[in-house]
């Protein structure tokens, strides 16, 4: 029997899309009000599922208040409030989009986690534009 448990969780964090191989005329172009050298914010929604076997001892797949506590220390504590292209490494060289943020979350949770488990990433930038991540 598998099941999936999720956990939502927000932060809100600043980024600029930009390729420094480019001009500045690409980047506006491909990029558009994303590439203000200012950079802008989102409130960033987030949800990870972990799909798994349940254990007939415990009851639950995973326990989601070790969840909870593996999100805050490798996700938000790390992201919120930060401007992602200056604050942190995992941005400093590659664009903060929300692809490669929701790959980077992925990998930061996928290493403390048992192989056993599924781990999905559901990240929202807006209400109506998000990404997902399965590994």
């Amino acid at each position: 029997m598998q099941v999936t448990i999720c956990r939502n969780e927000h932060f809100n964090a600043a980024h600029r899309l930009h390729n420094s191989a480019w001009s500045d005329e690409q980047n506006q172009r491909v990029f558009g009000k994303c590439n203000n050298p200012n950079y802008h914010g989102h409130n960033y929604n987030l949800t990870v599922r972990l799909t798994g076997t349940v254990d007939p001892e415990t009851g639950y797949v995973y326990d989601t208040k070790r969840l909870s506590d593996l999100i805050k220390r490798e996700v938000l504590t790390r992201y919120d409030h930060q401007n992602l292209n200056l604050d942190t490494e995992e941005f400093r060289t590659l664009n903060p989009t929300a692809e490669n943020i929701a790959v980077v979350i992925w990998q930061r949770l996928r290493q403390h986690l048992a192989a056993d488990l599924a781990l999905s990433v559901t990240l929202y930038e807006t209400d109506r534009n998000f990404v997902e991540y399965h590994g």
